[in-house]
């Protein structure tokens, strides 16, 4: 195999667990080199509830991905989610010594490194910092302060925090299937990756990627993320409601949803009839497709209730031009983005992460339930040379002639030019 970087993207869902293996091109597209996926046993709304059912899940995914892909798989980009997901705004400041000097990607990463100093609630630590603005000076609205003069450095920062126990966890889990995490990322921020264009994250919009224990929700303006939230409801709900509803076992309800759902009930023909085999001999049971449609729409209603008031709280309701979009397993409902589009008054369309694909097993992940392990794929590739690259070229020259930065300004040019990141091929 060419020696290129090969990135692995491991989504550790509520009702899946899948890797993909990727590779990117000359055009910087992405070939799919590899997919496996498994049935997830042990993750609850997102969170790791048994380890041992998780590891042999992750195993089992991860050796269809490296026998399709013929890739030895150690290192791998990880999503986060769950209900115990949290986010704030903090605003940081540092003071400069000399205002004459440029200020350099040292300053902002120093910046940046303070907001990771800060003191959570037990058992709480930060997983993203992602700037909004800076301030150099009491000028505002500064998106890269590089090259400005100033003394006072200032910067709004959205923070995303998560349980350390939730996170030990999913470590846990990839250490013991033999596995490296290079990366923990939060799922949201992952599928906007795969499925948003850089166009709607500069008008204004809201991702809501539907998973099986949780619906997730990322808003960007400005091509920044603004908000995220996560809705302890998701497809696994939908299927639970369908089993009371029609009073059939569970896996009948899953088929039900994914063969029959609708989730506009006046879209369902009124006399069509779905007949369930009955159990040991009993008579088949009927169920009217109106019927299943009525207990999806209540479902799904209820969940985009919950968005909506999310949209509200960010504040950003009226900012978001390109509206919203849906995306993971539960999004592919029919009829579901009228029902959104009803519900929020915002425009709605669903996300397909065929965006950054070039060849490869394409056709077999084009579809939203891949939006986050494809965007975990896209997450990892180059991250350690970019941050590099950005270091060296931003760092102003006077900086540069200090004696403590010469060797490091060396070092890493020459890491540049030698290190070809192959760490993550075989």
């Amino acid at each position: 195999m060419e020696n290129k970087e090969i990135i692995v993207g491991l989504d550790i869902g509520t009702t899946k667990i899948c890797a993909i293996v990727g590779r990117r091109n000359d055009f910087g597209k992405i070939d799919i080199l590899g997919m496996g996926k498994s049935e997830s046993e042990g993750v609850s709304r997102g969170v790791v509830t048994n380890i041992q059912k998780t590891v042999q899940a992750i195993q089992e995914a991860v050796a269809k991905a490296a026998f399709q892909s013929n890739v030895d798989i150690k290192v791998v980009h990880v999503g986060i989610a769950g209900q115990h997901i949290k986010s704030l705004r903090h605003r940081g400041i540092i003071v400069r010594a000399n205002g004459e000097d440029e200020i350099s990607q040292v300053d902002v990463d120093r910046l940046d490194e303070d907001m990771h100093r800060l003191v959570m609630n037990p058992g709480e630590e930060i997983i993203h910092v992602i700037p909004q603005e800076y301030i150099v000076d009491s000028e505002s609205g500064i998106k890269d302060p590089i090259g400005m003069a100033g003394v006072r450095l200032e910067g709004n920062f959205h923070i995303i925090t998560g349980q350390i126990t939730a996170a030990k966890n999913i470590h846990r889990c990839v250490n013991k299937a033999g596995l490296t995490v290079a990366d923990l990322i939060l799922e949201p921020i992952a599928s906007s990756e795969s499925v948003l264009t850089e166009e709607e994250k500069e008008a204004g919009v809201a991702l809501i990627d539907i998973g099986g224990g949780t619906t997730d929700i990322a808003i960007f303006q400005d091509g920044i993320i603004r908000h995220t939230a996560v809705i302890p409801l998701g497809g696994n709900i939908i299927t639970e409601d369908i089993k009371e509803g029609c009073a059939v076992m569970r896996k009948q309800a899953e088929a039900l949803k994914v063969k029959f759902g609708c989730a506009l009930a006046n879209e369902a023909k009124e006399n069509e009839i779905i007949a369930i085999p009955g159990l040991r001999g009993r008579e088949p049971r009927e169920i009217s497709v109106k019927n299943l449609s009525y207990i999806i729409q209540a479902r799904v209603e209820e969940i985009f209730e919950h968005v909506h008031y999310e949209i509200k709280c960010s504040g950003y309701e009226k900012k978001l031009i390109a509206g919203i979009v849906i995306t993971g397993g539960g999004s592919q409902l029919k009829h579901l983005a009228q029902l959104v589009e009803y519900v929020t008054g915002l425009d709605a369309r669903i996300g397909y992460p065929n965006e950054h694909l070039s060849q490869g097993m394409v056709e077999e992940v084009n579809s939203p339930m891949y939006a986050t392990c494809i965007g975990l794929t896209l997450k990892g590739f180059g991250p350690e040379k970019k941050m590099v690259e950005k270091v060296i070229n931003n760092v102003s020259e006077t900086v540069k002639k200090r004696k403590w930065y010469d060797s490091i300004f060396a070092k890493g040019k020459k890491w540049l030019e030698e290190e070809d990141l192959d760490d993550y091929s075989e």
